[in-house]
């Protein structure tokens, strides 16, 4: 995850928004309790990761206290969560990412829900976008200071 942010952004954000983007990026460990988190490995390897929730907490890693909200979401009304993707920056732009988009919104439909909307970073909102989600609003954050661009985006499934 470290890398993914750190390389994988580097082409998108300034030195300063990497830094900043750590206070609100990494991993949700509700996720790995919740059994909705996937890891790809080659020969062993962990080179992706990214996880699909049906709680209302939209992005941030467990550190991010102020945007965690456990309540579960409605399948009926509102949409799964994609959340806390990343991607081995050696190993970007082989289907990885798109592999673990499509078990989570899979997962999603069969525990009944019938959109997904997640929160794209720079480096991730072209792959989103590739792979079916349209753009809701800006959703930039302030951490210091330093902006960090940040798209919130939906899926039909």
């Amino acid at each position: 995850m470290a890398l993914s942010i750190d390389r994988g952004q580097a082409e998108v954000l300034t030195p300063a928004q990497i830094v900043a983007s750590r206070a609100v990026m990494g991993l949700d460990t509700q996720l790995v309790r919740d059994g909705t988190y996937f890891v790809v490995e080659d020969h062993g390897v962990p080179v992706g990761c990214g996880g699909w929730s049906r709680r209302a907490t939209l992005y941030g890693g467990d550190h991010s206290t102020d945007l965690r909200n456990p309540a579960l979401l409605d399948p009926a009304k509102d949409a799964a969560r994609i959340r806390a993707m990343y991607t081995h920056p050696d190993h970007v732009r082989r289907g990885i990412g798109r592999m673990i988009l499509d078990a989570c919104e899979q997962a999603a439909r069969a525990a009944g829900f019938s959109a997904v909307e997640l929160m794209g970073t720079a480096g991730g909102v072209p792959l989103y976008a590739a792979s079916g989600y349209a753009p809701l609003e800006r959703a930039d954050t302030h951490v210091e200071g330093v902006v960090v661009p940040l798209t919130r985006m939906r899926k039909r499934l």
